[in-house]
């Protein structure tokens, strides 16, 4: 059996030579084969650079340069649909996944799971960062109805060739890769990690890339935001009669209370458009069919389907 580890980076250049050291490692210790397929996602620094050059020394090491910065869920995406082993684990190119915790998630996959969850004990760095992950994750859970998330978050995970494949099957272009392969189902477990410090670099994890994702997670899973907006619909109908009965009733100046009642109500409709916007934009996303990923180049030992490294 091999395992494949599944890498996105972007501007990692400074940590993916002792990522490597680390893996080689602690794959020697764990035992069997692998390989270790690194997603760029359109780096401006030496990071493709310095996958080819792990894979002219390690054959174990294969890399794929996207023709444009997509985000990570893309990248994983794209490493999903190239990866060859009878499992695969994704794991940040930082070091704030380490690589040693790779012996609990093959255990856990070795005993019969075939999704495997690494749930964070505590998160370092950034209050922001960890504000955002357990907002999310409420999210997911509360509103999007995704019980079986961990409350803490996880975004590192092993799943088995079974879940890859169905992985594979869908298409959709903005679905969070962690919401779809926990609403994908089968056996689902989890084992307890400590996330580390990054080692170098900072994280392209921009503010306007988390709201995204949130969007993309609720809308791709859930009507909820729809029927809040049908809910809100018939509360205002209501308190609209509710003015106008008061109004009979107990004569009072209305000028002010109609400016108010036309702004908040102004407000609200373009709440409710923007909202189902959201929806119809992701629809003609869907219709449009265009490839969720462009492949630039690669590097190291091609797979069927893939140019040869001379041949590109």
């Amino acid at each position: 059996m091999m395992l494949s580890i599944l890498t996105p980076a972007f501007n990692e250049a400074a940590n993916l030579q002792n990522l490597h050291t680390r893996l080689v490692q602690t794959m020697a210790a764990v035992g069997g084969e692998w390989e270790w397929l690194v997603i760029d996602d359109h780096s401006r620094d030496e990071t493709f650079a310095i996958v080819q050059r792990l894979a002219r020394t390690d054959p174990r090491v294969r890399g794929i340069r996207l023709a444009r910065n997509s985000g990570s869920h893309v990248a994983i995406t794209c490493g999903l649909h190239h990866v060859r082993g009878d499992a695969a684990v994704m794991m940040a190119s930082d070091l704030q996944d380490p690589p040693e915790t790779l012996a609990l998630l093959l255990e856990r996959w070795r005993a019969g799971a075939q999704v495997v969850w690494a749930v964070r004990r505590q998160r370092p760095g950034d209050a922001s960062h960890a504000g955002f992950a357990a907002v999310y994750y409420w999210i997911m859970r509360h509103v999007v109805g995704m019980k079986e998330m961990p409350a803490r978050g996880a975004d590192f995970f092993l799943i088995d060739r079974r879940v890859i494949d169905a992985f594979r099957r869908v298409r959709e272009r903005n679905a969070s890769v962690f919401a779809l392969i926990t609403w994908l189902g089968f056996r689902q477990e989890y084992v307890e990690y400590d996330k580390q410090p990054r080692a170098a670099g900072r994280s392209g994890w921009t503010m306007a890339r988390k709201i995204k994702l949130v969007v993309d997670s609720v809308t791709g899973f859930s009507d909820a935001p729809i029927r809040f907006c049908s809910y809100l619909g018939v509360a205002m109908l209501c308190a609209s009669l509710a003015i106008v009965l008061a109004r009979l009733i107990w004569p009072f100046g209305a000028t002010v209370l109609l400016l108010a009642a036309m702004a908040g109500l102004t407000g609200l409709q373009l709440l409710a458009l923007g909202i189902v916007g959201e929806y119809v934009w992701r629809a003609l996303e869907e219709a449009r069919q265009r490839p969720a990923y462009l492949i630039e180049d690669y590097a190291g030992e091609p797979v069927e389907g893939e140019p040869a490294a001379g041949n590109r």
